[in-house]
């Protein structure tokens, strides 16, 4: 039988049928292959192979960055859904062919950790969307670029590449960033940067930000800081004040860090180091003129040159304005004169002085009031141990206690003075390295152990009564300015006798010297060693207690003796 003549079986035919159904079936819900066989308007016709044919969109073959020219005859891929609608057509889709395609390769590509190439669409809520050949991503807004950007115009619709930072096929869901593309392109970039530069070449950069403590400076792809003290060797408030942004500066390598790749620069290094040889441009005890920069707690600082400062200590400041604030002596910008005290080339200090500039006034004060000179001053402060007055030269001297009066206490007489009270006083003594001057009030008048002469002990005195007290008398020894106390058992030779209300103020008594130290300026007289010493010379003159005459009568005997004798 020829095969012109074959009729296929009724079983022949039903095995094909089924055969044809199978592989339909197999095919469904999967990509395969086509021919575009007719544009017809907006569609492509295209044959799958099957019964029947489809029809796909012709923008479908169009996308976000793509422009393809669809032609009679090329052969694409498309998604099947169903072999056959209710048209009798085959129901095919591109886009969900790419789509497809796209998760096959963008899970091939997150696997391996490779970037992808999409391009931003849409703006949505919280970032973009992004088509990555056919499926769609979100892009965070903080995953755009290493730094916030207001406008992400210029990078819509340009193909450029992505990382997927997570992936969920069931729910279709994929997130990219280009934030880590940039930054492990730049991280790459910086790497070859720093590899190309060494610590101490000369580089040309951009200032690109300032801030209070430096700048930072573009040298072509990475970053330096250029740090404040770095700028220039004088003192520099701000670097606002050295440099600017945009500004072009020639820059010297300090330090590489090849773990974090900062990089110290510097501008000053390429300058002439100020502080060589300055121990032979201020040698010690110059004195030269410079422009108050700056003022602290415990002194101020002096620019002597560009570069080059030295600083006053609080210390050195005045002569006698101690424990005052440095802003108090001095101004910011204020010219001054000082004087070179110390100069360290390694620690890079030099120590000035201001008072040093001046007289020390005590010194001129010694110069013009010597010893025994009498000066005026008004009472500053009373303390527990004496007076200070101010004197001239804006300095103060002490009177002491036991310099306040020859006979009373010092603790009684400092209660007669107040602040502001002007006094005169003698200089007694000033030392010049201890910066004290000692002043008396009492030696404005005689020294009443001097002018009183020499007294012996047994001589007799008289004494006047200044003042009547429980314990005693308080006496002056006639024709002198000397006062002494004279204890109540001294007033007389009988205890019963020994009453102090028996004298009164003013009235006059003999008394015997019982004790005469000029050196130590102390004398001390009794009224009872001047009756001891009556009695004994009247018993030696008239009789004695063997001769039956009772002492009334020898003591009446010498008194009527010493009576005829006045007479």
């Amino acid at each position: 039988m020829s095969g012109l003549n074959y009729a296929p079986s009724r079983e022949d035919f039903a095995s094909m049928l089924l055969e044809s159904f199978t592989k339909v079936d197999v095919q469904e819900g999967a990509v395969i292959k086509g021919r575009v066989v007719a544009i017809e308007k907006d569609m492509a016709v295209i044959d799958v192979g099957l019964k029947t044919e489809g029809r796909v969109a012709l923008k479908e073959f169009m996308g976000h960055g793509r422009e393809v020219a669809l032609k009679v005859g090329d052969e694409v891929e498309v998604y099947l859904d169903r072999v056959e609608n209710a048209m009798g057509e085959a129901v095919i889709s591109r886009d969900k062919a790419r789509r497809e395609e796209s998760w096959v390769k963008l899970e091939r590509a997150f696997e391996a950790n490779e970037k992808v190439n999409g391009t931003i669409f849409n703006a949505v809520k919280g970032g973009y969307t992004v088509d990555l050949d056919g499926a769609t991503a979100f892009l965070p807004r903080s995953q755009v670029d290493i730094r916030p950007i207001r406008d992400v115009g210029p990078l819509m619709n340009q193909v450029q590449p992505f990382q997927i930072l997570k992936m969920d096929r069931r729910r279709g869901n994929i997130v990219v960033s280009r934030r880590t593309v940039l930054e492990e392109t730049r991280a790459e970039a910086r790497s070859e940067l720093v590899a190309s530069l060494e610590e101490g070449q000369t580089v040309d950069g951009v200032v690109k930000n300032i801030t209070e403590y430096g700048a930072f400076v573009d040298l072509g792809g990475i970053d330096g800081l250029l740090h404040v003290t770095d700028m220039a060797w004088r003192r520099v408030n701000h670097p606002s004040e050295v440099v600017t942004i945009g500004q072009s500066v020639k820059v010297k390598i300090i330090k590489i860090n090849q773990d974090t790749h900062r990089i110290s620069l510097g501008i000053k290094q390429l300058q002439a180091d100020p502080w060589d040889g300055i121990a032979a441009r201020y040698p010690v005890g110059l004195k030269l003129s410079g422009r108050i920069t700056n003022i602290t707690d415990y002194g101020a600082f002096v620019e002597l040159e560009p570069g080059i400062e030295g600083l006053i200590h609080v210390s050195e400041m005045s002569w006698t304005k101690k424990n005052v604030h440095p802003g108090k002596i001095v101004s910011t910008s204020q010219e001054v004169d000082v004087s070179v005290l110390e100069v360290d080339q390694v620690k890079r200090r030099i120590s000035l002085g201001l008072k040093q500039t001046l007289r020390n006034p005590w010194e001129l004060f010694a110069e013009k009031f010597p010893s025994g000179t009498v000066v005026e001053g008004e009472v500053k402060n009373k303390t527990e141990f004496g007076l200070f007055l101010g004197l001239e030269g804006d300095i103060d001297g002490m009177i002491h206690l036991s310099d306040l009066d020859w006979n009373r206490p010092g603790e009684q007489v400092i209660e007669e003075y107040k602040k502001g009270d002007m006094l005169q006083a003698v200089v007694l003594d000033v030392d010049v390295e201890k910066e004290r001057i000692s002043l008396g009030l009492k030696q404005l008048g005689g020294d009443p152990f001097v002018d009183a002469g020499e007294f012996k002990k047994g001589q007799v005195v008289t004494c006047e009564v200044m003042e009547v007290k429980e314990g005693g008398l308080d006496v002056k020894i006639a024709g002198t300015d000397m006062t002494t106390f004279i204890k109540r058992a001294e007033i007389a030779r009988d205890r019963q006798e020994q009453r102090p209300e028996r004298f009164a103020a003013g009235e006059k008594v003999d008394a015997r010297v019982v004790l005469f130290d000029k050196k130590a300026r102390k004398i001390q007289v009794s009224i009872k060693a001047l009756e001891m010493a009556e009695e004994k010379e009247a018993m030696a003159q008239y009789g004695s207690a063997d001769s039956g005459a009772s002492l009334g009568d020898i003591l009446g005997a010498a008194l009527k003796k010493a009576t005829t004798e006045k007479k």
